[in-house]
């Protein structure tokens, strides 16, 4: 009555096994590390014994040197040794690699060898950086219907279709006609060419809107895009663990591990700028220009170290072009950008440059700055366009795939402008909806207090149980053990980041698991009371329970499956954990206590049972 089959119990122990092996990793804790990666082709294995012998010179203490999955890994038996190291291994490295802080579990090779690796920690337990932010996709939508007007006036003029007028506005685009007849030729053409537009004709105009489906691909475009760009400047900053990833429609969360430096990551992440180079109006002269506010056609007005001057609006070379940025010391010893451009982009760069040979080329700086004002009791925001000549020189031979940017005003002001010039640009302005800074000791006051929580949750339930169950509650509480080994060993092979509400998710993981086993000893002591034979007690309590855990547990689980579909990062991690440990809970709570009371009474007639006050089967009253 009351026996598992043989395989039943080995599918039981293998998987208590595999359970515990996945989740011994998260025992052995972590040392402070440096991590060295290549930023281009630069070989990886060159820089090893340098770091050594660099080390060993400062007197600085290290743990192991050595490579890990084209990095180089050091590990550090102190955090102040850490930090001491950090500046000295990227003086010796240099440009060419990027030095990030990060902490390398002391996982054993052989646990690595299978893939068992600890939980990664969210920035709540381990510190940090967290940023919210907003893509414009309205701005993205614009610049859309900007390039597709250019591209319907050139469709129409090859099809010799006459327009009047041609404009763009927040309702999409406008087209006006002569005619009727014209109308309808450009609708029938644009239609056909420009499936992503819906037209509709008013009296002699045509009005174009983006469909919603091609709304929603810019949108998903601009935040992949942007999303890209994140991860290379997020790179430069020198974080090993960051947590990039899309937050609704058109929202980045950005978590920085690790990062304390608000202001410096700040201006890293959220700095929507590039550079353009453009020839220098020499035709024209500037002062005349600045004093009577007459500026030539095809060109525009700066101010360059307090002094007036013309560019040319023809830009030479654009920030998009660029695949590669250093900051160097110039041949005058000041700072200076080393920049490389794209391939494709050489010859055109070639031939402009070689044709203004002895005139001079403007650096442009571009930067989109946001502004917050209040308009009628809401906020409303504002991007302006900021532009300033940062660097004027003289063509001296024709340019090509390489040069320097120089004159540069601080080494701290090149090694940015080089950075953003590696990332890349934002296609469109981001603005921070969210900020916070969690501090390295408060997230170990997370992990301490998370921890003892839970622990202290399991003892009193651990207690309870064995007092008023007996043997059935030890029973029980061997599950709830192996429940939260579970919860580790499946949270470490999946990956996934434990935050403060994960924890959360563990604590009533730990009481909602015991609720399966109280129903079922509750179940089997009523069926004792009502004089059943511990057998028959025993498989009734189990099969009457089953379907009442079942019920709860599935609404439970709806619960938390739109919590995960609807929350946000700390919400889906809190219904992560808790849906994981109530399946596991099942399997243990069920299947587990199960197999083991079947090993105790299953093979015996027992007169009582030991579980708990007043719960003698018939045999035993007799």
């Amino acid at each position: 009555m009351n026996r598992y089959p043989l395989w039943r119990y080995i599918l039981l122990a293998v998987l208590i096994i595999i359970s515990l092996i996945y989740a011994l990793p998260n025992l052995y804790g972590e040392d402070p590390a440096i991590q060295i990666s290549a930023k281009n082709s630069a070989p990886i294995e060159a820089v090893e014994e340098k770091i050594k012998s660099t080390l060993n010179a400062q007197h600085i203490s290290y743990l192991s040197v050595r490579p890990v999955d084209n990095t180089v890994l050091v590990r550090f038996p102190s955090t102040e040794d850490q930090l001491k190291a950090q500046d000295v291994i990227q003086a010796v490295v240099g440009t060419d690699y990027s030095v990030a802080l990060n902490l390398a579990p002391r996982t054993p090779r052989w646990l690595q060898a299978i893939g068992a690796k600890p939980m990664r920690l969210g920035l709540d337990l381990r510190g940090g950086i967290h940023f919210l932010l907003d893509v414009d996709v309205g701005a993205m939508v614009k610049a859309q219907e900007t390039g597709d007007l250019h591209t319907m006036s050139t469709a129409l003029r090859e099809a010799r279709i006459r327009y009047t007028e041609m404009s763009s506005d927040q309702n999409g685009v406008m087209i006006h006609f002569r005619d009727q007849a014209a109308r309808d030729q450009a609708r029938t053409l644009l239609e056909k060419q420009f499936p992503d537009y819906r037209f509709e004709a008013t009296a002699s105009s045509l009005r174009g809107t983006i469909s919603i489906t091609a709304l929603h691909q810019i949108q998903q475009n601009a935040v992949d895009q942007i999303t890209t760009i994140l991860r290379n400047r997020v790179n430069e900053l020198g974080v090993a663990e960051p947590v990039i990833q899309q937050q609704g429609e058109s929202q980045i969360s950005v978590d920085l591990p690790g990062i304390q430096d608000t202001a410096r990551a700040k201006d890293i992440i959220g700095k929507v700028a590039t550079i353009r180079l453009q020839l220098v109006d020499v035709e024209h002269d500037a002062e005349t220009a600045s004093s009577t506010g007459t500026v030539p056609f095809g060109s525009k007005l700066y101010t360059f170290e307090k002094q007036p001057v013309l560019l040319k609006q023809q830009v030479v070379l654009k920030g998009t072009s660029i695949i590669n940025a250093s900051s160097v010391i110039g041949e005058d010893g000041r700072p200076a950008v080393r920049v490389r451009v794209s391939g494709s982009d050489v010859p055109s760069f070639n031939r402009i440059t070689g044709e203004n040979v002895g005139k001079p080329l403007a650096v442009v700086y571009v930067e989109t700055q946001t502004t917050r004002h209040l308009v009628d009791g809401k906020v409303v925001t504002q991007h302006r366009q900021i532009e300033r000549i940062i660097n004027i020189a003289t063509i001296q031979t024709a340019l090509g795939n390489d040069f320097q940017i120089t004159n540069l005003s601080t080494m701290d002001y090149a090694k940015n402008l080089a950075l953003l010039l590696r990332s890349g640009a934002y296609p469109v302005p981001v603005d921070f909806v969210q900020e916070r800074v969690v501090g390295p000791s408060l997230g170990q006051e997370n992990i301490h207090m998370g921890v003892l929580s839970t622990e202290i949750g399991a003892l009193l339930v651990i207690v309870f149980m064995a007092f008023y169950y007996r043997l059935f509650g030890v029973i029980a509480d061997i599950a709830l053990a192996l429940n939260i080994v579970f919860i580790v060993a499946v949270l470490s092979i999946l990956g996934a980041t434990l935050t403060l509400p994960g924890i959360a998710g563990i604590v009533l993981t730990v009481g909602m698991a015991v609720d399966a086993n109280v129903l079922i000893n509750e179940r089997i002591r009523e069926e004792l009371r009502n004089g059943m034979s511990t057998q028959a007690s025993i498989k009734a309590g189990y099969d009457r329970a089953f379907a009442t855990i079942v019920d709860a547990n599935v609404t439970t689980l709806i619960v938390m499956i739109i919590l995960f579909a609807l929350g946000s990062g700390p919400v889906q991690g809190f219904a992560v954990t808790t849906t994981i440990g109530l399946l596991s809970s099942m399997v243990t709570a069920i299947f587990f206590t199960r197999a083991v009371v079947n090993l105790v009474y299953g093979r015996r007639r027992a007169s009582r049972l030991s579980i708990g006050i007043n719960a003698k089967s018939a045999e035993a009253k007799k």
